[in-house]
């Protein structure tokens, strides 16, 4: 099993980078077939073979992605691909 974890900065304040981190997690539910769900401020998402959560705070969204083995060997893909995506919807 492997984990993502990436953290990024923003300057948008709590609710707007709420809103771009819902936009992240319809992309992922999308291209993962994810089911994601809000509580409080971390929004969790899951399907067969990967979980996790989206953090939102006044300065920091933070990622963290479980991977089941048969994903595991695509972990540095999904890193890139969220990194893209937070980059895209955090500017």
């Amino acid at each position: 099993m492997a984990t993502v974890e990436i953290t990024r900065e923003h300057n948008l304040g709590k609710e707007t980078a709420r809103e771009r981190a819902e936009k992240l997690a319809d992309k992922l539910a999308q291209k993962l077939g994810a089911e994601c769900s809000w509580e409080g401020d971390e929004l969790t998402f899951k399907r067969s073979g990967a979980d996790g959560v989206i953090r939102v705070s006044d300065q920091l969204v933070e990622v963290t992605v479980k991977l089941g083995l048969m994903f595991t060997p695509m972990a540095g893909m999904v890193k890139g691909e969220i990194e893209k995506a937070l980059d895209k919807y955090l500017a």
